[in-house]
């Protein structure tokens, strides 16, 4: 498990097969993937954790098991992925954290260290994070790191229309 960076009080790392049941924490609790429709089952879990190591492997960059450096604890994921937006591939800031941990500032933080790494480690000059239109606490750490609402997407996932919110920054000024 590759270390990729880390901030005052997370590890953020690569996730490897074995975190499946740690990942199930976090997709299979209804309330932290309310903005995806509900808790994925374990086939969607195998399948979001296979694509996060296929994007190490081919995208150099992926969502990162975020861990506290108290205690070794998974307690969500942040990193950069490549996400399609408009007629093009952006790179994207996402984050999603176990309930318990929510309103510490854990992903903000999370959330900020990617974006240095993003402009410092990367070169990336704009970063993104497509937000769905009724995640207000994600919106929220997105406007905390600097970001502003540019436009709006439509995605299809899991069946329905879900409006998502467009925030980007430029970065390295």
């Amino acid at each position: 498990m590759r270390t990729i960076l880390e901030t005052r009080r997370l590890i953020l790392r690569e996730l490897c097969p074995n975190d499946f049941h740690e990942v199930c924490k976090l997709l299979q609790d209804n309330e932290v993937m309310y903005a995806y429709e509900g808790a994925f089952n374990d086939t969607e879990v195998r399948e979001w954790l296979d694509r996060q190591i296929k994007r190490y492997a081919e995208d150099k960059v992926g969502l990162w098991g975020a861990v506290l450096k108290e205690n070794g604890e998974l307690i969500g994921q942040c990193g950069i992925t490549m996400q399609p937006y408009r007629e093009q591939t952006v790179p994207e800031i996402g984050y999603l954290l176990r309930k318990n941990f929510w309103h510490k500032g854990y992903a903000t933080e999370a959330a900020r260290s990617c974006a240095d790494y993003a402009s410092h480690i990367l070169g990336i000059k704009r970063i993104y994070s497509i937000i769905r239109n009724n995640n207000l606490p994600s919106q929220g750490v997105a406007k905390r790191i600097g970001m502003t609402p540019g436009d709006t997407i439509v995605k299809h996932y899991r069946g329905i229309d879900m409006p998502h919110i467009v925030f980007s920054m430029t970065l390295g000024e």
